[in-house]
């Protein structure tokens, strides 16, 4: 299995919500490489770019508990 990135000649950018939130658990943790079949490097770039969108509040740290 080809890494995601590397497939579809991509790069992991924080405005691509979307494709960012395929690399979260539904806890909105970040999934492991080997879960994630995405090759080192990508991997890097992804934590970093998911960091990021988190920091500018694109996607939540945490996913809601339904707890107030």
């Amino acid at each position: 299995m080809k890494c995601y990135f590397c497939q579809y000649n991509l790069k992991p950018n924080f405005k691509e919500v979307e494709h960012l939130e395929k690399f979260l658990s539904p806890r909105k943790k970040i999934v492991s490489r080997e879960k994630s079949a995405v090759c080192a490097k990508h991997q890097r770039q992804l934590t970093k770019e998911i960091k990021y969108a988190r920091f500018l509040a694109l996607i939540p740290y945490v996913s809601y508990q339904g707890q107030i």
